[in-house]
């Protein structure tokens, strides 16, 4: 139970992501049957069983939002139980616990109410529409709204109506894929591309609309944009909105070609749907690590200014000689520990046990070794994106690049956290129930295996084309895990300043495994230029990594 003390904080970041990205899906697929597929099914071949197949999808979707929310209620139960001295059924009357069941209880009235029996007439649109707006309702207990002590009511209408936008648009992208995946002739592209289309337009005005509002509301002024963390993760959330939206452009435009009964590329608008599909979800998480902040007009002290921000991020040369193991605070903790216990003859409490809640000690050397890390990664992260930029322009024998990334996950598995294994005083297995430290491996072994399955595919040895796929989809899902990476650090200015830094890391990152994505997936000119796109995106993570500063 501990160890889940320790860990609540990160875990319930990933799976209320989860959650959004299931009930997202969920609602995105009733609005999708209901408005779209039912009413023209019977202009398109093969309607009806294309119908059946999106309702599936939309069951999967409701049985993905049950285990979330089972997962994430019971996570939160558990913790809290463990914390304060109240029985089960105390802590399942709390707003949270009441909102998550009445969750569970849509989604699984929803299973049969998509099923084939209940697919016709009006009560088959209308129960289903009932229940998602019954689940839509109980989702925004679980906002920042809720907890408003003023304009309550506008804040929760105002969350339900960015959650609904986000459902009728990006929920229901994986619906417009399969249905184009299906649908085999233009007449039938035509009629989903158009009718989608004026879906997604609902879906980001409402967004765009409740967005601006919210902003108002949690935000406030320009300083709580660039000053808070809850500020950077929305920056964050509109930089990827804004790719979003450059997105549905380029399939707009090809949804009135075809609505002109002119030549368009059905496939572009499939691939540029896959990559909406990505963008989106990692909005999700981004989504998701806001509610472990708090809004920035509660935060009215303690704001990072523009002047502390050009300071940290003032030009200096790449720290590239690292400070001794035995220098850092830990290390120094530790051996004064050591010799106090030999001196009393008993066993003394570790310097730092991870997930213990007590944060490391930092002196300059640490600083040292943090920003040496981060220099020297990007330096390799700037060698990959050289040299596969150089592999695209035709230097056949770079096709080896990828190796780098083995060299690179051994330097950041040994040096990233000097107080556990193979370094400092904390064992292998022991210092997993620190956040950070289980963060860090988690990066590691993305890095292995993507840079594994990408050299083994630019060599030839693995020939199957999804192969290629493990790569830009590896590199995405560690630029979207990096949005709620978070570090323990007392004073909150610094954690912002390096959150800072790690936020256009994750945009790059995402921008890069998606454009790869694109050069696998789309022929002709738009896969070219993606593949040009990609390498310098790495090349760009590069230059930011070498940038880091923490002092």
């Amino acid at each position: 139970m501990e160890l889940l003390v320790d860990i609540f904080g990160y875990l319930s970041i990933i799976l209320h992501g989860i959650t959004i990205v299931a009930q997202s899906m969920t609602l995105g697929g009733i609005l999708f049957l209901v408005f779209l597929m039912r009413p023209f099914a019977h202009v398109l071949p093969q309607g009806t069983n294309l119908e059946r197949r999106i309702a599936r999808l939309t069951i999967y979707s409701a049985i993905g939002l049950i285990l979330a929310e089972v997962a994430g209620v019971g996570l939160q139960v558990a913790v809290v139980e463990s914390t304060v001295n109240l029985t089960f059924l105390d802590v399942m009357q709390a707003p949270f616990a009441i909102a998550g069941t009445i969750k569970i209880v849509c989604a699984l009235l929803l299973i049969p109410c998509l099923g084939a029996r209940m697919s016709r007439g009006l009560l088959g649109a209308i129960l289903p529409l009932a229940i998602g707006a019954v689940e839509l309702t109980a989702a925004t207990f679980t906002t920042h709204a809720y907890a408003r002590l003023d304009n309550n009511v506008l804040l929760l209408f105002v969350e339900g109506l960015h959650q609904f936008g986000a459902a009728i648009w990006i929920g229901a992208i994986p619906c417009f894929v399969l249905a184009l995946s299906k649908l085999q002739d233009a007449d039938g592209w035509r009629v989903v591309g158009a009718r989608f289309s004026r879906m997604s337009m609902i879906g980001v005005a409402s967004i765009i609309v409740s967005g601006t509002i919210m902003s108002v509301f949690y935000i406030g002024d320009v300083q709580g944009f660039y000053g808070t963390a809850y500020g950077v993760m929305v920056g964050a959330k509109i930089a990827m909105f804004v790719a979003l939206l450059l997105l549905g452009l380029g399939n707009l435009l090809v949804t009135e070609r075809l609505r002109k009964n002119q030549d368009a590329s059905v496939i572009r608008l499939r691939r540029f749907a896959e990559v909406e599909i990505g963008i989106g979800f990692t909005i999700f998480f981004a989504a998701a690590s806001l509610t472990s902040v708090p809004p920035a007009v509660d935060l009215t002290t303690d704001r990072v200014t523009l002047h502390e921000i050009a300071v940290r991020n003032a030009p200096a040369w790449p720290r590239l000689t690292s400070p001794d193991h035995d220098q850092l605070a830990v290390s120094q903790a530790q051996a004064q520990l050591d010799h106090e216990a030999e001196q009393r003859h008993q066993a003394a409490e570790q310097a730092i046990t991870p997930g213990s809640g007590v944060l490391p000690p930092r002196n300059a050397e640490d600083i040292a070794w943090s920003e040496y890390n981060h220099h020297w990664a990007g330096i390799f992260v700037l060698l990959i994106g050289l040299l596969a930029l150089l592999n695209r322009a035709g230097v056949r024998w770079l096709r080896h690049w990828p190796l780098l990334f083995l060299l690179m996950a051994g330097f950041l598995l040994v040096r990233s956290d000097p107080e556990v294994w193979p370094m400092g005083q904390e064992g292998f297995w022991a210092a997993w129930r620190d956040v950070e430290v289980a963060q860090h491996r988690f990066f590691v072994a993305l890095i292995i295996l993507f840079g594994l399955f990408e050299w083994a595919v630019r060599t030839g040895r693995l020939r199957n084309p999804k192969a290629a796929l493990v790569f830009p989809l590896l590199v995405s899902v560690g630029g979207a895990m990096l949005l709620t990476h978070s570090h323990q650090i007392s004073n909150v200015k610094d954690q912002l300043l390096i959150e800072l830094t790690h936020t256009p890391l994750a945009l790059a990152g995402v921008a890069s495994g998606w454009a790869r994505w694109l050069e696998l997936r789309l022929p002709g000119r738009g896969g070219r230029i993606a593949g040009w796109v990609w390498p310098l995106c790495f090349m760009l993570v590069g230059v930011i990594l070498l940038w880091y500063r923490e002092a």
